[in-house]
């Protein structure tokens, strides 16, 4: 989550290398099927690739208008997940969109996602677990839990996912927890907010198939009044975290990198420079994709 709930956009921008495969430009939107929804082929919806410049991601599909924000997207490049929110994140759903016989579909609430607030949808590499926000109560039925942000989990199965499921301790606490995100090895980066005014990064590995107790990451990474909703590198190579209350911020909350090396040590971390950040704008949703080509971030500038 983020603490101030702002309204966004989802952009997307080439980094560390361009695509080096094909990808159809974007089609013409009078080349339409029955239903009204255009006629997408090719990878990330068939848009056009980006340069160095950040462009709008999918307009009228993903980034359609409302607050769109978090991606996820399946190892084979086959599924893409972002989020819708509505009002005062009073609606919150995971949609999903899927490459079928060569074409996507017209996105849609995913099957596990439309009766609670839901967001954050985070994929491990092997494609088996999805990880997400919820405020669904710990049974997984019932009213949404006021003020609870817990980290979900579902198993693949088949061309789907089975049940939801809370991981519970020592992951969920009283506190808040959310936006996990995976590494190839299992362990799990996420943000632990205690207060309203306190939130930091935490780690914890995965052994034997059992969390182990969560250990508050250092100031190359924890640097900032607050710091939230952290992307890492497969290989733990690097994190995107977003953080509040540095001097050396562009804007009231900025992108930074951290590097992580064989030793366990870190360094950073190292503003994303003013094409990512806006001066007085909010960015709080990192991603890059599987091959590492693109970087996927939500901001709330205006002049797309």
């Amino acid at each position: 989550m983020f603490p101030m709930r702002k309204s966004a956009l989802l952009t997307a921008l080439t980094v560390l290398a361009l695509l080096a495969t094909h990808c159809t430009p974007a089609p013409d939107p009078s080349e339409t099927v029955e239903s009204g929804f255009p006629e997408l082929s090719g990878p990330y919806l068939g848009q056009q690739p980006p340069g160095a410049e950040p462009v709008l991601f999918a307009p009228g599909i993903v980034s359609n208008g409302m607050l769109n924000r978090d991606i996820a997207i399946s190892p084979d490049g086959k599924e893409i997940y972002f989020c819708n929110v509505v009002g005062n994140y009073t609606v919150a759903a995971i949609m999903v969109t899927r490459e079928v016989d060569g074409l996507w579909t017209e996105p849609e609430v995913a099957p596990f996602s439309g009766t609670y607030m839901d967001l954050e949808p985070c994929i491990s590499a092997d494609g088996s677990k999805f990880l997400f926000l919820s405020n669904r109560p710990a049974s997984g039925e019932g009213p949404p839990e006021e003020g609870s942000e817990d980290i979900w989990a579902m198993e693949r199965e088949g061309d789907g996912w089975g049940e939801p499921y809370n991981l519970g301790a020592p992951i969920n606490t009283e506190a808040g927890e959310y936006f996990p995100s995976l590494t190839s090895d299992g362990t799990l980066y996420y943000t632990h907010q205690p207060s309203r005014t306190s939130a930091v990064i935490y780690r914890s590995r995965l052994l034997d198939g059992v969390y182990t107790e969560p250990e508050e990451l250092g100031p190359e990474v924890n640097s900032g009044a607050m710091q939230f909703n952290a992307f890492v590198a497969p290989d733990e190579s690097y994190i995107i975290v977003c953080v509040a209350g540095r001097e050396d911020s562009v804007g009231s909350t900025d992108y930074y990198i951290s590097y992580h090396d064989e030793n366990d040590a870190w360094t950073g971390p190292f503003n994303l420079g003013d094409k990512i950040n806006t001066p007085g704008g909010l960015e709080f949703s990192p991603y890059v994709s599987a091959d590492g080509k693109y970087f996927f971030f939500m901001s709330s500038r205006s002049d797309y």
